[in-house]
C-alpha cells in the first residue's frame, strides 16, 4: 500500500517535471528524481514477485495499481512472464535442446498448446482475473499477450523453430490450426470484445501471426495440386481407368485418368488437411483455374483435331490418336464432372465457407457454377468429334457414286431397275454397336445417340448431294452439248431437222434414275436409325435433283 502511495506521487512528480523541465532547479534534481524512480521500480518489483510466488492478491493488485500510477505496465508484465510463465514453458518446450525434441516428437505444437492451456488455467489464470475485473482501472494491461504468448513465441522460435516452416505442407497445416485454437483460447480470457480487439492489435501477436507465412504454403499446394494435373493432361493418349463399362448401365464413375485426376485436385483445394480458410480466395481461384485448364485441353485438342494440327510438338497427340470410343468416355466424364461440380461439390465448398456473407457466397456460387458450365460447353464439341469420325468413315463409299456415272456413259446399260449396292453400306458407320440403343451403352444417353446420328446422317447426306449434284450437272452439260453438235453436223450434212424428241432415253436420265433409286433406299435406310430423311435440307433437295418430274415435290419417306 505504501508502494501504491509513493507511486501516486511520483506519478504527479513526473507530471510537474514534464511542464517545467527547462527550469534551472529542475534539471539540477533530474539524478535524484531518476534514482528515486529506480529504487520504486526495484522495490516494487520484488513486493510483485513476492505476491506472485504466495499468490497474494492484495499485494497483486496494489503493486499493479501502482505500476499503472507509474504508468510502467511493460514491467509488470515482464515481470510476470520471467517468474511465473517462462519456468512453465520452459519445461513443456525446453530451449537449447531443438535436435533432441526434434528426434523425440518433431516439430508438432498441438500437444504442447494443449499443456500449456492447463498450466494457464493452473498458474495464470489468478491474475488474469485480478487484471480483468471490473472498475478495477487495470484493464491497461496485456498478460495475455505481452507475457504469455510472448513467452510461447519465444519458445517457439528457439525450441521448435522447423513448426514455422511451411517446407512440410501438412505438419505446417497442423501446427498452425493448432496455433490459431491457441490464441482462440487466449482469447476466451479476455472479458469483452474490446480487449478481443486489444489483444488482436499487440505487437507480439501481430508479430506471432507473421511467423505462419501462409502465401508460401498455398504456393506449395498450388504446385502439388495444379502440377498433378498437368502432368496428367501432358500424357501422349487418353489413359482410361475402366476395362468395361458398368453392368448396372448407370455408371456414375468417371472412365479417363485425366478427369479423375482434375476431380481429385479439385476435392484437394477443400480438403481440410488442405485448406486454410484466410486463403480461401487463393483456393477458389485455384479451383477455377483447374476448371479453366481442362477445359482449354479438351477445346483446344479437339480443334486441333479438326485442324489436323496434331504433330508431336503440339501437345495435342491424343487427339490424333483418339478413336470414337474415346470420345464417348470424354462425354460422360464431362457430364460426371458437370454434375459434380454444380452439385455435391458446391455444396460442400459453400458450407465450408458458410461464416462469409451472403454476398460473398452469391459470387463464389456464381463462378463455380459458370466452371461447370464451362465443361458442359465441350459435350458439343466432342460429339461434333464423333460426327466428324463417323461422317469420314462413311464418305469413303460415295466413291461408288462417280463409278456409277462413268458406268453409264462408257456402256450401254439398260435402265436400271434396283439401287446400288453401296448404298447398304453407306450408314454402316451409324450402326456400330456403341451407337445402339439396344446395346444400352452407359456412356451415352439415348439423346446423345440420337444427336449423335441425326447430325453425322446430316452431313453424309450433306456430301453425298455436292456429289450427286455435280456428276448430274456436268452429265446433263455434256450431253446438252453433244446434242447441239450432232443438230449441227445435221444441218450440215442437209439432213432434215426434226421437233420430235427422240424416244430413245439418254444416260443421264437413266443415271438420274439410278441416283433416285438409290437415294430411296437411302431414305429408308435413315428410316431405321430413327433419323427422317425429309427433315433433312440436303435430302429433299437431293430428292428434287434426281426425282421425275411428277414426284420432285412428293417425298414419300
Amino acid at each position: 500500500m505504501l508502494l501504491e502511495r509513493i507511486a501516486s506521487e511520483m506519478n504527479r512528480l513526473k507530471f510537474y517535471i514534464a511542464h517545467a523541465q527547462n527550469l534551472p532547479f529542475i534539471q539540477n534534481m533530474e539524478k535524484r528524481i531518476q534514482s528515486a524512480s529506480l529504487l520504486l521500480d526495484a522495490s516494487l518489483g520484488h513486493c510483485f514477485v513476492s505476491g506472485l510466488e504466495h499468490r497474494d492478491e492484495n499485494a497483486i493488485y496494489n503493486c499493479l495499481r501502482a505500476y499503472a500510477a507509474i504508468d510502467n505496465t511493460s514491467s509488470a508484465e515482464e515481470i510476470f512472464r520471467m517468474t511465473i510463465v517462462a519456468p512453465l514453458i520452459q519445461k513443456i518446450i525446453p530451449r537449447g535442446l531443438s535436435g533432441e525434441v526434434a528426434g523425440a516428437s518433431g516439430d508438432g505444437l498441438e500437444n504442447d498448446y494443449q499443456e500449456i492451456k492447463k498450466c494457464i488455467e493452473k498458474d495464470c489464470q489468478f491474475l488474469l482475473e485480478i487484471s480483468s475485473a471490473e472498475n478495477s482501472g487495470l484493464h491497461v494491461f496485456d498478460f495475455l499477450a505481452n507475457s504469455i504468448l510472448k513467452e510461447v513465441l519465444s519458445a517457439i522460435k528457439k525450441g521448435k523453430p522447423g513448426a514455422f516452416s511451411p517446407g512440410r505442407p501438412t505438419e505446417f497445416l497442423i501446427n498452425y490450426k493448432s496455433s490459431l485454437d491457441f490464441l482462440g483460447h487466449l482469447e476466451g480470457y479476455c472479458p469483452s470484445r474490446s480487449a478481443v480487439t486489444k489483444f488482436r492489435a499487440e505487437a507480439i501477436c501481430i508479430e506471432f501471426m507473421k511467423q505462419w507465412n501462409v502465401g508460401v504454403y498455398f504456393s506449395l499446394r498450388f504446385q502439388e495440386i495444379a502440377g498433378a494435373l498437368d502432368s496428367a493432361l501432358a500424357a501422349t493418349n487418353l489413359i482410361p481407368v475402366h476395362n468395361s463399362p458398368s453392368v448396372n448401365g448407370n455408371s456414375q464413375d468417371l472412365t479417363l485418368k485425366q478427369s479423375t485426376i482434375l476431380l481429385e485436385s479439385l476435392r484437394s483445394c477443400w480438403r481440410e488437411d488442405v485448406l486454410i480458410l484466410s486463403c480461401s480466395d487463393k483456393f477458389l481461384r485455384l479451383t477455377l483455374q483447374l476448371l479453366s485448364r481442362f477445359s482449354n485441353w479438351l477445346s483446344s485438342g479437339l480443334a486441333a483435331r479438326k485442324t489436323g494440327n496434331t504433330a508431336s510438338s503440339s501437345g495435342y497427340e491424343w487427339a490424333a490418336s483418339a478413336v470414337p470410343n474415346d470420345f464417348l468416355y470424354i462425354i460422360h466424364d464431362i457430364n460426371c464432372l458437370a454434375t459434380e461440380v454444380c452439385g455435391d461439390y458446391l455444396e460442400h465448398v459453400l458450407q465450408l465457407l458458410s461464416s462469409f456473407s451472403a454476398d460473398v457466397l452469391d459470387l463464389v456460387k456464381q463462378s463455380i457454377l459458370q466452371g461447370g458450365k464451362s465443361l458442359n460447353d465441350l459435350t458439343p464439341l466432342a460429339i461434333n468429334a464423333i460426327t466428324d469420325a463417323l461422317v469420314d468413315e462413311a464418305v469413303k463409299g460415295l466413291k461408288d457414286v462417280k463409278a456409277i456415272a462413268t458406268t453409264f456413259r462408257m456402256t450401254n446399260k439398260p435402265i436400271p431397275s434396283r439401287h446400288s449396292l453401296y448404298v447398304s453400306g453407306l450408314l454402316s458407320p451409324l450402326k456400330k454397336d456403341f451407337l445402339d440403343t439396344e446395346k444400352h451403352n452407359p456412356y451415352l444417353t439415348k439423346e446423345t445417340i440420337k444427336e449423335l446420328r441425326h447430325g453425322a446422317a446430316t452431313e453424309i447426306t450433306g456430301r453425298y448431294y455436292d456429289m450427286v449434284v455435280e456428276i448430274v450437272s456436268v452429265a446433263r452439260k455434256t450431253e446438252s452439248s453433244l446434242q447441239r453438235l450432232k443438230k449441227g453436223a445435221q444441218r450440215r450434212a442437209g439432213g432434215v431437222s426434226s421437233d420430235v424428241s427422240d424416244p430413245t432415253v439418254s444416260d443421264t436420265d437413266k443415271l438420274c434414275m439410278q441416283y433416285f433409286l438409290d437415294i430411296q433406299e437411302y431414305g429408308r435406310n435413315l428410316s431405321t436409325l430413327g433419323v427422317v430423311a425429309k427433315e433433312i435440307p440436303a435430302y429433299r433437295s437431293l430428292w428434287q435433283c434426281v426425282a421425275p418430274p411428277d414426284r420432285q415435290n412428293v417425298i414419300d419417306l
